[in-house]
C-alpha cells in the first residue's frame, strides 16, 4: 500500500472519528452544550484536523528517508523552527494548565511561565550550537560522538522514554477533558479518540508534518490568545487594575491571590521546582531534536531567539487570561457545577473564558486551536519516543548501525503504536491532575537525567561512558522514585493520605545526586574505555568547543 493511499485512509478514518463524537455529543448531551455549541465546536475540529491532516499527506511525499523522518531533512529555516519551538512549550499544559494554576492560586501560577521562559535562554548558551555541531536525529547522538555507543544509548532510551510519557500525561489530559466537555463523551472514550488521532499524524507525517502544524498551530493559538486577551480587557475599559480588582472581589481567597504565596508557605519545593524548569528545557528530547532540523549551529541560536519571543508573548497573555477567568468564569454560575467548581474540571476555565467573551464562535476557535495544540504536541513527543526506540536502540545497538531505513521507520511506527496506547492508560490513570502540574514533575525528570550527561559531554573532559551511565541512571531513577514518593503520585493517584517524600517536584535532591554521581563515578573510573573517553575529548571535542561559540 503506497503513501498516497495510506493517508487517505487516515485521513477519512480521522475525519470520521471527530464526526462520530459530534453524533454521540448530541446523543448525550451534556450541561453547556445548548444548541449551537458543539455543531460550531464540531464544525472547527473538522476543518483544523482536516487541514493538519493536509500538511501530513503532504509531509508523507516528502519524507523519502530517515533523514527526512526524523530531522526534516535540516530544511527547516530559524523562525520556522522557532515557531515549532514555542509550539512545543505553547501546549496543553501551558495554555489549559497555566490558565487554570492563575485561576486557583493568581499570582504562584505565574512561577510556571517565567520558569518555561528562563529555560530558554539556558539552552541557547550552553547547547544550541555544540548540539546542531555534534548531532544528527537525537540527543544520544551528541553523547555517543565521544562516549561508548551502546550503553549511552541504552540509558537515553530509557531517560528518553520516560520522559515522553510523563509530558504525554499532561496533554492526554487536557485533550480528554476539553474533548469531554465539548461533545459530552464519556472521558475514557475521549482518551481513546484523541490517541487514535495523535498515531495517525506521527506514523504517516514524520518531522516533516509535525514542524508545520506546530508552526500553524502556534500561529492560530498566538492569535486567539490575543483575541480573548483583547477582548476581556476591553470588557474592563482596557484598564488593568479594575480587572485585578474584580478578580480580588470574587476569587475566595481576594488579596492573597496577588501574592507569591508558594514561595513563602514552601520554599525548598518552589526552589526545586524553580530548578525543574529552568534547567528541565535543555533535557526535553523533543526540544532536543528541533536543533538537527536546522542546517547550522547559527540557525539552531536563531531557532531559540525566536522561540523565546513567541514564547513571552504567549505567557504575557496567560497572566491576562487567567485573571480574567477570575473575574468573569468565577462569577458566572452559567459556568460553574453544584459544588462551584468550573465544569468539566478546572483545567477547561480558558475554554469558558472564551465562551464569556466571544460566545459559541469564539468558544468553538480556541477548543479547536487548543485541541490541534495538543496533538500537535503529542506528535513531537512520541515522534522523539519512537526515534529513541527505533533509532538509539534497533539501528544503533541491536543492529550496530548495519540496518536499511525502511526497516528503522517500521519499527519506528510499531513504537508509536505502542506509545499512543500507553498515553491513553496513562492519561486515563491520571485524570484529576493538573497538567501544568505535571509538565513540572516531567522537567523534574528531565532536568536530573538527560541534562547532567548531556551537559558534561559537552563541558567536561573527565565524564567517562559508566559515569555518564550511572550517573544519569541514579538521576532518572531518583526523580522518577521519589516522583512516586510524592503528593503527584502516593497522595493523589493512589489515596495515601500522607506523602513519603515531600519535596515536589524533588529537583532539588535529584539533580544533584545525578551529577555528583558523574563526577564520582568517572573519577574512579580507570578501565580501559574510561581511557579512550578522555582521549577523545582531549582532541576533537576541545576544538569544536573553541569555536562553537563563535558560530559558523
Amino acid at each position: 500500500m503506497n503513501i498516497k493511499i495510506r493517508c487517505r485512509t487516515a485521513a477519512t478514518a480521522a475525519l470520521w472519528a471527530i464526526s462520530s463524537g459530534g453524533c454521540l455529543a448530541a446523543t448525550n448531551g451534556t450541561p453547556d452544550s445548548a444548541s449551537g455549541t458543539n455543531s460550531i465546536a464540531i464544525m472547527f475540529f473538522a476543518v483544523f484536523v482536516a487541514a493538519t491532516l493536509f500538511i501530513t499527506y503532504w509531509a508523507a511525499k516528502r519524507t523519502k528517508s530517515a533523514d527526512d523522518y526524523y530531522a526534516a531533512g535540516g530544511e527547516i529555516t530559524g523562525l520556522q523552527n522557532g515557531l515549532a519551538i514555542a509550539g512545543d512549550f505553547m501546549s496543553a499544559g501551558a495554555f489549559l494548565g497555566l490558565t487554570a494554576l492563575v485561576y486557583n492560586r493568581g499570582f504562584d501560577g505565574i512561577v510556571y511561565a517565567v520558569g518555561y521562559a528562563t529555560g530558554m535562554p539556558i539552552v541557547v548558551f550552553l547547547l544550541a550550537s555544540r548540539l546542531r555541531k555534534l548531532g544528527r536525529y537525537t540527543f544520544a547522538d551528541v553523547v555517543s560522538t565521544r562516549l561508548n555507543e551502546r550503553p549511552v544509548r541504552v540509558f537515553s532510551a530509557c531517560a528518553s522514554l520516560c520522559i515522553v510519557s510523563l509530558y504525554l500525561i499532561a496533554q492526554m489530559v487536557g485533550a480528554g477533558q476539553l474533548i469531554q466537555l465539548l461533545f459530552g463523551l464519556d472521558y475514557i472514550y475521549a482518551e481513546f479518540l484523541v490517541g487514535s488521532l495523535m498515531m495517525v499524524y506521527v506514523i504517516f507525517g514524520g518531522m516533516v508534518a509535525t514542524t508545520w502544524v506546530q508552526i500553524v498551530k502556534a500561529v492560530l493559538l498566538l492569535a486567539g490568545g490575543l483575541v480573548v486577551a483583547g477582548l476581556v480587557m476591553q470588557g474592563f475599559g482596557f484598564d488593568f487594575s479594575a480587572m485585578l480588582r474584580t478578580a480580588v472581589d470574587v476569587h475566595h481567597e481576594h488579596n492573597a491571590i496577588l501574592s507569591p504565596r508558594f514561595l513563602a508557605d514552601n520554599p525548598v519545593s518552589a526552589f526545586s521546582l524553580g530548578l525543574a524548569l529552568m534547567f528541565g528545557t535543555s533535557g526535553l528530547p523533543h526540544i532536543l531534536m528541533r536543533f538537527f532540523t536546522v542546517r547550522d549551529a547559527r540557525a539552531a541560536r536563531s531557532s531559540v531567539f525566536w522561540a523565546s519571543v513567541f514564547m513571552n508573548i504567549f505567557f504575557a497573555l496567560v497572566f491576562v487570561i487567567g485573571f480574567g477567568a477570575i473575574a468573569l468564569v468565577a462569577s458566572n454560575p452559567a459556568f460553574l457545577d453544584a459544588a462551584g467548581k468550573p465544569l468539566g474540571g478546572g483545567n477547561m476555565v480558558a475554554i469558558h473564558l472564551a465562551r464569556a467573551v466571544g460566545g459559541n464562535a469564539l468558544l468553538g476557535f480556541v477548543s479547536a486551536v487548543a485541541f490541534a495544540t495538543i496533538l500537535a504536541v503529542v506528535s513531537g513527543l512520541t515522534l522523539a519516543g519512537s526515534s529513541a526506540v527505533s533509532h538509539d536502540i534497533y539501528a544503533c545497538v541491536f543492529r550496530k548501525g548495519q540496518t536499511d531505513e525502511r526497516a528503522e521507520l517500521r519499527v519506528s511506527r510499531v513504537c508509536t503504536l505502542v506509545l499512543g496506547v500507553v498515553s491513553v492508560v496513562l492519561g486515563i490513570a491520571f485524570q484529576s491532575q493538573n497538567v501544568a502540574y505535571m509538565i513540572g514533575l516531567t522537567f523534574s525528570v528531565a532536568c536530573s537525567s538527560t541534562f547532567p550527561v548531556l551537559l558534561l559531554t559537552l563541558y567536561w573532559r573527565g565524564l567517562t561512558t559508566r559515569g555518564a551511565v550511572i550517573g544519569g541512571s541514579v538521576g532518572l531513577v531518583s526523580a522518577v522514585l521519589l516522583t512516586i514518593a510524592g503528593p503527584a503520585v502516593w497522595v493523589h493517584v493512589l489515596g495515601h493520605g500522607e506523602p513519603l517524600f515531600a519535596i515536589d517536584p524533588p529537583t532539588i535532591v535529584s539533580m544533584p545526586l545525578a551529577f555528583v554521581a558523574c563526577w564520582l563515578v568517572s573519577l574512579l573510573d580507570r578501565s580501559s574505555q574510561a581511557d579512550i573517553d578522555r582521549a577523545w575529548h582531549g582532541g576533537k571535542v576541545s576544538e569544536m568547543g573553541a569555536t562553537s561559540m563563535i558560530g559558523n
